[in-house]
């Protein structure tokens, strides 16, 4: 298993499930800061048509490509849901941000191969390991 680190430095596109268009939360601000540095970012969103400028896509399901990582801004009731959604479209691993933790959801990844972090900022791990993807 990769650990958070390396998952991010070999991600290039990363879905966000619960992407928000409110710029005060971190659904917002996360996501627009790893697309600043040079990630993808597809926000998955079935609320609203886009997010930071980039067109949303409702569910995971309706993904027309592959994506590197499942990054997740929802509760952790919803975790296990979503990592089972995450397995469906084969995507290689799933992260939970800050104050999101879900045993279930963790077994469910772990099982199915996939890579998973939880309770941990994306933009945080990014920062430490001075990652970018731009030239």
């Amino acid at each position: 298993m990769r650990d958070a680190q390396q998952i991010l430095a070999e991600a290039n596109v990363i879905a966000v499930v619960g992407a928000s268009r409110d710029p005060f939360k971190p659904a917002h601000t996360v996501p627009l800061q790893m697309l600043r540095h040079g990630w993808r970012i597809i926000p998955i969103n079935p609320f609203v048509d886009e997010v930071f400028g980039v067109k949303t896509v409702p569910t995971l399901a309706d993904l027309d490509e592959p994506v590197d990582l499942v990054n997740v801004f929802r509760p952790s009731s919803d975790a296990v849901d979503v990592v089972r959604q995450a397995v469906a479209i084969k995507a290689p691993a799933v992260w939970l941000q800050s104050g999101i933790f879900s045993a279930e959801a963790r077994r469910i990844a772990e099982e199915a191969g996939l890579d998973y972090v939880e309770d941990r900022c994306l933009a945080v791990e990014r920062a430490v390991g001075s990652l970018t993807k731009l030239p």
